[in-house]
């Protein structure tokens, strides 16, 4: 069953991260300063900015080489 994380009870710093790598997953040209400004304001620094922005980024590089691989179909 799918949920949606907007749905959870999560704190304020996980509810960042999901709604940045959610953005830079699906409108990556999209994401501007106050996005990571948001993540600044719940305790990031940048350096745990670039590691959720790295970690969001391969997992999609990922997929995508997968999928276009047709692996697991």
């Amino acid at each position: 069953m799918r949920r949606d994380y907007k749905e959870a009870k999560l704190s304020e710093q996980d509810r960042a991260i999901l709604d940045y790598t959610a953005k830079l997953t699906l409108h990556p040209a999209s994401v501007c300063a106050e996005d990571l400004d948001r993540l600044r304001q719940t305790g990031f620094d940048d350096r745990a900015i670039l590691q959720i922005n790295l970690i969001a980024s391969w997992f999609n590089y990922i997929n995508r080489v997968a999928d276009g691989l047709g692996v697991g179909k």
